[in-house]
């Protein structure tokens, strides 16, 4: 399984040759303008919730790919409106077996609002379940105990976890939010690309370390292994 970073919160999962987009926001992000976003390819994009710096790219990367998006119900229908019509909807607590495994939505304490201010249904997560590892992808949010009820649907290898603060989990939580899914390796995400989710990323390594916990956090355009 092979895992691709493009800055903020997207990143690429390679599993079962299946190419998995998540959150797609590059073009827009100033710290990702080494990344050539035109040359991304995708057989899938999962969106976690509507907000600006999750899907801004989505539309584009989708049509030139013809990569299914999956998001929940309100989003796929506005990605209709927006010209992209390969979709899966999907809400909080379902499941669906796609060609590369399984994904179960699960709760995600934040918001979502699609780029021009319509309502962009709940927020989630997803769980996957795949013949190469399982990995949990937690989208923005806060620490909740919901996340304890992740261990009973998969032994997870990998999570990727919001480390900014602010708008979602701080690395405390982050570290909390790593025992409650039973997950010693952590990648973060959703940090340093503005002011108000700058961290201290030694600190932030020496805090998982200190709970005998890894924290990944790869450079934009870095490929790592999981």
């Amino acid at each position: 399984m092979q895992f691709t970073y493009y800055g903020h919160s997207c990143f690429l999962v390679e599993v079962k040759g299946k190419k998995i987009l998540f959150d797609p926001f590059i073009t827009y992000n100033e710290l990702a303008n080494n990344i050539k976003v035109d040359t991304i390819e995708a057989d899938y994009i999962f969106l976690s919730h509507g907000h600006s710096d999750h899907i801004a790219d989505c539309v584009a990367i989708a049509n030139r790919t013809g990569a299914k998006v999956v998001a929940v119900f309100e989003i796929q229908e506005w990605l209709n409106k927006n010209g992209v019509t390969n979709t899966h909807p999907m809400n909080t607590g379902g499941k669906w077996q796609f060609d590369f495994g399984t994904v179960k939505c699960v709760v995600a304490q934040h918001s979502s609002a699609l780029p021009d201010g319509t309502y962009g249904g709940n927020p989630i997560g997803f769980v996957f379940t795949t013949e190469e590892g399982n990995f949990y992808y937690s989208g923005d949010t806060a620490l909740t105990l919901d996340m304890q009820l992740i261990p009973g649907w998969a032994t997870l290898k990998h999570a990727i976890f919001p480390i900014g603060d602010n708008f979602t989990m701080d690395v405390a939580d982050a570290v909390k939010a790593a025992d409650f899914v039973q997950c010693n390796h952590i990648i973060g995400v959703h940090y340093n690309t503005f002011g108000f989710i700058k961290i201290d990323t030694e600190a932030a390594k020496k805090a998982f370390t200190n709970a005998g916990k890894t924290l990944h956090l790869p450079a934009i355009g870095e490929i790592i292994l999981l």
